[in-house]
């Protein structure tokens, strides 16, 4: 909030500069700050605020406490920072000073003499080039047997063998549905989220983007989004086809927003290794390598990132093996929207005629390494998926934006964990819908086991998209002049004969599989059930767990009872303009991060909305009799801590000023709170 003060005061803002502490800790981010500015600078290590008095010199200023900034303020704008930071109760110290003489001083007052004393240009001067030696270790990999004979002995049907695997990989962790881990944070701070995790009336964790908004104008329509990628799997097998992969992955779910163009899109990399470990180093030179070469060829670049090269744990006991982890690289795409209302998600839509496309960017090919079939087998493969195309990809993100392409496109979900099976199983959750799948334009005449087994579970590039009957063949002529195959694979709409919904696979008039979708979302659902009963209340997760089961949930809705275009006539005009407003005093404390969207929402209704923080009332610079109404704001107060809520009420009932304030709000007959 300080950061976000002073901002607001546009070229009165008191902060010059500012840097996060992060890695090297003081020693990287003070030092930073002052080169960065051409300057020297003066520190006394004694003055930076620490709970332990013990600590050396050394552990002040290299230790990588987190959620602290330094910031340059100049001297004459040192008193009005302080009052805001005090508003805020926002600990802060000053530390140092910057000069003109371009060397770095750390003095010690507690042990005396100069800590540091360096030439800056030391410091920040040119270091020589590491050289590192690096082997390639290839351990020998076993091919995946797609028809799972080989896992599967005792199951000689082919329906069998896919009914045990829809059955594990719908509750692989990775695979599963993410509800608990969703459902324990808050998905609406600012106000500006535009696109959650939750998709539809069901709230299904299946979608593809993060979209917020760039203000709260409804008439506003830009915003921002984000995307993920991600093949750990992969890279146990091929480090520069998981890297190739994750970037890809990323773009396939940006794509879902409305991003004009690739060239828009940037990536940031965060890369995690061993890399001293046997092996490992090499194996991160070639995914580094890997992503380089596809930003290249793709148009776009990786200005942020971040690195952990250590991911290795000693063994527990006297000679017991060290725990490493593989090479993996997590990439997040993010990019400018030009409409976060046209953002697509894997819903279903229901009703009229409409059909699901399958586009295919990977040319066919069905590898199934590190795949979710093979490792809940116990596997991991020696053929995964790659980007063989970039220029497909490319091509395909840029088609999808096209403005008739997305008037036609009802639902959109790529091809990722699982597979096509889980692709179209989770839109089907999330349109809690049935559908009828044949597979028969990407199967041959005559389908083998492993080849239907594949074509369902394969992890390669591609996407599902939903399309009314009538504007099919545009959109898959649409395609087409971008270079990217597109068949019709099913239709939406599939019913058992009690009317139960469905899920139907099938090659040509051959059923495949065959189940509800409640049995379905059911299993996906289990993993994330069985977790939040060890967190929550194990009823209320039983309860909404049951939820799943029946077809007669019909989600969240609402009902207006008055009509949202007559509300103008009855908002007043701004004090600006003459009118009389009735004020509201939007209430914060320390942490919380509600009160933007508070106050817009206030001021929305008719209301005149004051920022009042908790220590404009304790040191009696605002008075509660000025307002008819007051809102408690959510958020993380006092940290979040168990009892932040006692320490916030502590605070009036402990203060006779606040308690009167508040008990003389409370008994007046015209006012009302929130909270």
């Amino acid at each position: 909030m300080v950061l976000d003060t002073c901002t607001a005061l546009g070229p009165a803002n008191p902060i010059a500069f500012v840097h996060d502490v992060g890695a090297g800790g003081l020693s990287n981010a003070l030092t930073e700050l002052v080169h960065d500015s051409g300057l020297g600078a003066e520190i006394e290590i004694r003055d930076v605020p620490s709970a332990d008095a013990a600590l050396s010199p050394m552990e002040i200023w290299c230790n990588e406490s987190q959620e602290r900034y330094v910031l340059a303020v100049a001297p004459e704008n040192l008193p009005a920072f302080e009052r805001i930071a005090k508003r805020e109760r926002c600990p802060f110290a000053v530390v140092g000073t910057a000069m003109a003489e371009l060397r770095l001083r750390v003095t010690d007052r507690l042990l005396g003499g100069h800590v540091i004393d360096m030439p800056m240009d030391v410091l920040f001067g040119k270091p020589p080039k590491m050289s590192r030696d690096a082997d390639s270790l290839l351990a020998p990999r076993v091919v995946f047997d797609g028809s799972l004979a080989r896992y599967l002995p005792a199951a000689s049907a082919p329906g069998a063998r896919i009914r045990d695997a829809v059955e594990r990989v719908l509750r692989l962790p990775s695979v599963a549905s993410k509800g608990f881990l969703i459902t324990i944070g808050d998905r609406s701070v600012t106000g500006l989220v535009a696109r959650d995790p939750m998709v539809g009336p069901w709230q299904v964790p299946v979608a593809d983007v993060a979209v917020t908004c760039s203000g709260y104008d409804s008439s506003l329509r830009t915003g921002e989004a984000m995307a993920l990628g991600e093949r750990p799997a992969v890279a146990v097998v091929d480090a520069g086809a998981a890297s190739r992969m994750a970037v890809a992955e990323s773009l396939l779910n940006l794509a879902a927003a409305s991003v004009p163009d690739l060239s828009w899109v940037k990536l940031s990399a965060n890369w995690m290794a061993a890399a001293s470990h046997a092996g490992e180093g090499a194996r991160l030179y070639a995914a580094v390598r890997a992503l380089s070469e596809l930003c290249v060829d793709l148009g776009i670049s990786v200005p942020v990132g971040k690195d952990s090269m250590s991911m290795q744990l000693r063994g527990s006991g006297d000679g017991a093996p060290p725990v490493t982890a593989p090479v993996a690289l997590v990439v997040t795409a993010f990019a400018a929207v030009q409409n976060t209302r046209a953002t697509l998600t894997p819903q279903l839509q229901q009703g009229g005629e409409s059909v699901l496309l399958f586009a295919d960017l990977a040319g066919g090919k069905r590898r199934l390494g590190g795949s979710a079939l093979a490792q809940v087998y116990s596997r991991i493969g020696a053929h995964v998926p790659d980007v063989e195309d970039p220029a497909a990809l490319r091509a395909f993100f840029n088609a999808l934006q096209q403005p008739q392409m997305r008037s036609s496109v009802l639902a959109y979900h790529d091809r990722s964990d699982g597979g096509l099976f889980v692709t179209l199983a989770e839109m089907a959750f999330a349109g809690h819908v049935g559908i009828d799948v044949d597979l028969a334009p990407v199967l041959s005449a005559s389908v083998s086991d492993s080849e239907a087994i594949e074509t369902l579970f394969n992890e390669e590039l591609g996407a599902v998209l939903q399309v009314t009957k009538a504007q099919a063949a545009d959109v898959v002529e649409l395609l087409a002049q971008a270079g990217v195959p597109a068949v019709q694979i099913g239709t939406v709409g599939c019913t058992l004969a009690d009317g139960t919904d469905a899920v139907r696979f099938r090659a040509g008039h051959s059923v495949l599989f065959e189940a509800t979708r409640s049995s379905l979302w059911s299993m996906w659902a289990e993993t994330s059930f069985r977790m939040q009963s060890l967190r929550d209340h194990p009823q209320c997760a039983a309860e909404e767990f049951q939820l799943l089961q029946t077809d007669a949930d019909r989600g969240l809705r609402y009902s207006l009872t008055f009509d949202p275009s007559q509300m103008a006539a009855l908002i007043p005009p701004e004090p600006s303009a003459g009118g009389s407003r009735p004020r509201v005093a939007v209430l914060r404390e320390q942490g919380v991060n509600s009160h933007a969207e508070m106050a817009y929402a206030f001021y929305q209704a008719g209301f005149d909305a004051v920022d009042v923080h908790m220590t404009d009332v304790l040191a009696e610079r605002v008075d509660l009799a000025q307002f008819v109404g007051l809102a408690a704001v959510g958020g993380f107060s006092y940290g979040d801590v168990l009892g932040a809520g006692a320490g916030w009420a502590k605070s009036i009932l402990l203060s006779p000023h606040a308690r009167a304030q508040f008990a003389a709000f409370f008994q007046r007959s015209d006012t009302f709170a929130l909270g």
